[in-house]
C-alpha cells in the first residue's frame, strides 16, 4: 500500500498462535488494510479501549479471555458495541454456533482459512461498520443542533441533559424496554429541535406570546419531527418530538390527542418536561422549590392535562434521590 493512500479500514486481529496472527496480517493488508495485532483476549481489549477498530477478528480459543468472553466484553461496552466482530473459529460444533451468537457476533469464519471467505465477510462487515459510523456522525450533528438551540436562552442551560436523564429514569421505574429507554434519552437532547424555526424575537420573548406568535411557536413539534424523520434509529423518537405539548383533555398541540392516544413515552417526556421547567429560573418568575413544583403538577393532572399515575411515579423516582446524583437539579 503506498505511505500516501488511506487505509481502508482498522482490523484488530487477535489470535494466540504467532503463525496464524501473521498469516491473517498479511492478507489484510495486502488489500490495504491497516492491522493492529493481540496475542490473547486482555491485548485485545486494551487496544479497543485505546484506539479506533472498524471490525475485531477475535479467535475462539485465547488464553485469559476467550473470543466469547472479548465478543461480549465489546458488546456490553457503549464506546464499542457497534463495532462488528468476527469470531474466527476451528469448533463445529452448533452449541459453540449458539455461544457466540450469544456474545453477539456478527459472523463467523471457520478454520481453515480461505483467503476468497476471509475478505469477502471482511469488506461486508466493514461496510457495515461505515453505515453505522454515518448514523452516528448524523445523530452527532442533530444532538450539536438541538444544544445550539437550547444555548440561544441562559434559562434552559443543560435542560436537554437533565430531560434525557429524567425520562430514563422513569422509563427505569416503570420497566420500560431497552429500545424506548434509548428513544427517550435520544428525545430528551432533540426534542425541541423544531424550534430552530422559530424566529429568536418569539423563542427569546419575555412576555406572553400574542395569537400569531403562539401559532409560530407551536408549529416546532411537527418541524421536528420533519427534521429527524428521515433516521431510522429514530423511529421511536418520532413521536416523542411531535407529541410532547399535547395534553390528556385533548387541548394540547399539534394534533389535540386524548388520553391514551397520546404515546407513553411522550407523556413521560412531557411530564419531566414540566417538571424541569417549574424548577429552573425563568425571565418572568424565579426557579420554584421541589414542592411547590409538584403542587402545580397535580393542579395541572385535576385540570385535565397530564397523566397523574407518572407524576406520581417521577416524583418517587426523585424521592430517594441523593441532591448530588446528577439527576436531581441542585
Amino acid at each position: 500500500m503506498s505511505k500516501n493512500r488511506m487505509p481502508l479500514a482498522t482490523i484488530l486481529v487477535a489470535d494466540d498462535q504467532e503463525d496464524n496472527r501473521e498469516l491473517l496480517t498479511e492478507m489484510l493488508r495486502h488489500q490495504g488494510y491497516r492491522v493492529l495485532s493481540a496475542e490473547d483476549g486482555k491485548q485485545a481489549l486494551k487496544i479497543l479501549g485505546e484506539q479506533h477498530i472498524d471490525l475485531a477478528l477475535l479467535d475462539v480459543m485465547m488464553p485469559h479471555s476467550s473470543g466469547f468472553d472479548v465478543c461480549q466484553q465489546i458488546k456490553a461496552a457503549p464506546e464499542t458495541r457497534l463495532t462488528p466482530v468476527l469470531l474466527v473459529t476451528g469448533l463445529a460444533s452448533q452449541d459453540d454456533r449458539v455461544r457466540g451468537i450469544e456474545s453477539g457476533a456478527d459472523d463467523f469464519l471457520s478454520k481453515p482459512i480461505r483467503k476468497e471467505e476471509l475478505l469477502a465477510r471482511v469488506r461486508s462487515l466493514v461496510r457495515l461498520k461505515r453505515y453505522t459510523d454515518e448514523l452516528e456522525s448524523v445523530e452527532t450533528v442533530m444532538f450539536i443542533l438541538a444544544r445550539s438551540i437550547e444555548a440561544k436562552d441562559p434559562c434552559t442551560h443543560e435542560h436537554c441533559d437533565r430531560l434525557a436523564r429524567y425520562s430514563v429514569a422513569l422509563a427505569d421505574r416503570l420497566g420500560l424496554p431497552d429500545e424506548q429507554r434509548v428513544a427517550l434519552r435520544r428525545a430528551g437532547i432533540v426534542h425541541d429541535i423544531g424550534k430552530v424555526a422559530v424566529p429568536e424575537r418569539i423563542l427569546l420573548k419575555p412576555g406572553p406570546l400574542d395569537p400569531e406568535e403562539r401559532r409560530i411557536m407551536e408549529t416546532h413539534p411537527v418541524v421536528g419531527e420533519r427534521i429527524c424523520a428521515p433516521l431510522k434509529t429514530f423511529r421511536l423518537v418520532l413521536p416523542i418530538i411531535r407529541h410532547h405539548h399535547e395534553k390528556m383533555n385533548g387541548t394540547g398541540y399539534p394534533d389535540g390527542l386524548h388520553y391514551d392516544r397520546i404515546p407513553l413515552t411522550a407523556r413521560i417526556l412531557q411530564t419531566v418536561d414540566i417538571y424541569d421547567a417549574l424548577v429552573t429560573d425563568r425571565p418572568y418568575r424565579k426557579a420554584l422549590p421541589h414542592e411547590r413544583a409538584f403542587a402545580i403538577l397535580r393542579e395541572e393532572v385535576d385540570r385535565g392535562w397530564w397523566d397523574g399515575a407518572l407524576v406520581d411515579k417521577f416524583e418517587d423516582v426523585l424521592k430517594g434521590v441523593p441532591q448530588k446524583s446528577g439527576l436531581v437539579k441542585t
